[in-house]
């Protein structure tokens, strides 16, 4: 607990201090809850497990299953709205944001058959996730990834790099590990720019082509 009161500490500017952060954030809150819930799931008292992760959940805005495995350090920031399925493993140090979903992708309509698979992501140490993404399925987000707000995710991501977009794309390899807001950097290229500037330099070669047709049949050979 005093892990996670320190990473809120540091990564979020608006905490003050130890006892604002304990009594008036639902990150701290729902992962009490979690942790009890979660002890009780693995004494297969499931039930009771459930009973107390529907608690979080009331008091807290934050769906988190009891199943759900999750590391030293971790941070919601705001929280109304996000979903951890049970099969998710999240790793130390990691921040989600508000609207943020760990969901599964279930191939069969058979729930039978998808019982104890892994069928939800796994976020690796130092993640980030923006307000409204989605990831979803049995992927793996690397070390370090920042994936930008309502991106959604359905492959594996390699370590250190930034994603965005639906379906989320890489937009920058070797990303800080420096902690950034919402997982977008300030320096982030400018995707709009960049395909306007595709867009155009295919435009001159087809222009370019055009006129090569045309000096063609202007001069033909023979």
């Amino acid at each position: 607990m005093i892990s996670q009161l320190r990473a809120i500490i540091s990564r979020d500017p608006a905490a003050r201090n130890f006892l604002e952060v304990l009594l008036l954030y639902p990150s701290v809150h729902v992962m009490i809850s979690h942790r009890i819930a979660h002890f009780l799931w693995q004494l297969r008292l499931k039930f009771l497990a459930r009973f107390i992760s529907q608690i979080g959940r009331w008091l807290t805005g934050i769906e988190i299953h009891p199943a759900a495995q999750i590391g030293k350090g971790f941070f919601i920031d705001h929280g109304m709205g996000v979903v951890v399925g049970e099969t998710a493993i999240i790793g130390d140090n990691v921040t989600l944001y508000h609207g943020v979903t760990l969901g599964g992708v279930s191939p069969s309509v058979d729930a039978d058959s998808q019982r104890c698979v892994k069928r939800h992501p796994t976020l690796c140490d130092g993640a980030i996730i923006g307000a409204g993404a989605q990831i979803l399925g049995a992927v793996t987000v690397g070390e370090n990834v920042r994936v930008g707000s309502a991106s959604v995710i359905t492959k594996d991501v390699p370590d250190n790099v930034t994603v965005v977009g639906n379906p989320g794309r890489i937009l920058r390899k070797k990303c800080s590990k420096e902690f950034t807001a919402y997982g977008m950097p300030d320096d982030l290229p400018d995707v709009t720019a960049r395909m306007l500037q595709e867009l155009q330099s295919e435009i001159d070669d087809l222009h370019a082509q055009v006129n090569l047709l045309k000096q063609s049949q202007k001069y033909p050979v023979g």
